[in-house]
């Protein structure tokens, strides 16, 4: 078959959780013997000179992009508060030369699936439908109102509640209305499907979580060195908001019982006011690391003490599947069936995160009893061969 990943940012590097998600997808349709093209906006964020790509991967697909300054201005913000119904987040991936983009390709070359990666990306349905007979496929990364909306919650800054809550009702409106413009909806989990059929999605529903590829799965190693670690983008606000939650009402308690113990924080696009907030005693600051892998295997527990956000989180995905014992709250850990105490620890209070972290630095034996059956879940859950498979075979 002849597939077209459409992109709202370059898939390569798989760096953050949506382009793990997307290349994952992309490699195993390739791999799998379809044909695959890739139509990707090429944003200031994720920026790729494509001359760049090594050939092991431009031999997946076809690959083409286009560059669209997504960047957030003020006077865009405000702008489309005032004069747009729009959400912002959508109308920055609005484009005329991305339309133009997709009508070349659209032109070169019959498709027989169109698949949308994020929601912001259902603006060209109609583009699609009119120049091209494929079957269109909307992958949710997650229910975006969702993100926005418990952020809101949690926020005390008035005015920067007034906007979320402002943001969140234009994300819910954007949502609900290109439901149905897809032929099959493929979100990332069930619980995301079933919020979706709840706000409206009539269409055939297929559950497609990001994937893992077994055979590149490395073998548990011994951790180096007792330490905690956090990896994700720095330039998220959930990510943000929960380091900040962590260190407020847990990190002290914990250096308190471990004044050695330290946590490692590693993302890109840390935003100065963040670096200068985690500047408290135990905290090590990495930035962004060349190698996520080996910055997972020199430290024994992640956490993840996520209070806002929606989908899957792709790190936790990859850690689990590196063997490394996971502390997480429940919104963290959503999407991922993996067992309290058995694959994952979970916990949603400042006293049981802290208590868990405490209990797991005194007894290490279960930290790599936990780390080990981490892997094995992934190995049995999360091949992503067979979700490419499940995925083909419910067209």
């Amino acid at each position: 078959m002849n597939i077209l990943f459409v992109c709202n940012k370059n898939p390569y590097p798989p760096k953050d959780g949506g382009q793990i998600a997307s290349f994952a997808m992309i490699r195993g349709m390739a791999e799998a013997g379809h044909s695959v093209s890739v139509a990707a906006i090429n944003t200031p964020k994720h920026f790729l000179d494509t001359t760049a790509i090594p050939a092991n991967v431009t031999a997946l697909s076809d690959y083409h992009s286009t560059f669209i300054n997504t960047n957030v201005t003020v006077l865009g913000l405000v702008g489309n508060f005032l004069f747009s119904k729009l959400p912002y987040t959508a109308s920055r991936f609005i484009s005329k030369d991305f339309e133009n983009l997709l009508l070349e390709l659209l032109a070169k070359k019959e498709y027989d699936i169109i698949q949308l990666e994020g929601l912001y990306l259902c603006s060209y349905i109609p583009l699609l439908r009119k120049h091209s007979k494929a079957k269109i496929l909307y992958r949710a990364h997650n229910v975006e109102f969702e993100i926005w909306e418990r952020l809101a919650l949690s926020t005390q800054n008035p005015l920067k509640k007034l906007y979320l809550q402002n943001l969140t009702k234009r994300i819910k409106h954007f949502e609900k209305s290109v439901l149905n413009n897809y032929d099959f909806l493929i979100p990332i989990t069930q619980r995301d499907g079933d919020t979706y059929n709840n706000i409206g999605n009539q269409k055939p529903t297929i559950i497609a979580p990001t994937g893992i590829f077994i055979q590149d799965l490395p073998q548990i190693q011994q951790t180096p060195r007792l330490s905690l670690f956090h990896i994700g983008a720095l330039d998220w606000a959930p990510n943000q908001q929960g380091l900040i939650w962590f260190l407020e009402n847990c990190w002290d308690k914990i250096r308190h019982e471990f004044p050695v113990l330290e946590l490692h924080v590693a993302g890109r696009n840390a935003p100065t006011w963040f670096i200068d907030k985690i500047q408290v005693p135990g905290i090590v600051y990495h930035g962004e690391v060349p190698n996520a892998y080996s910055f997972m295997t020199e430290h024994a527990i992640m956490i993840v003490p996520l209070l806002a956000g929606g989908g899957m989180r792709i790190k936790i995905l990859e850690g689990l599947a590196y063997g490394k014992c996971i502390v997480s709250t429940s919104i963290g850990a959503e999407g991922i069936p993996a067992k309290n105490g058995k694959e994952i620890c979970i916990a949603d209070t400042a006293e049981t995160f802290t208590n868990t972290i405490i209990e797991l630095v005194q007894q290490q034996e279960k930290i790599t009893e936990i780390g080990n059956n981490a892997q094995l879940f992934v190995r049995n859950n999360f091949d992503n061969n067979q979700i490419v498979n499940n995925i083909l075979s419910s067209l």
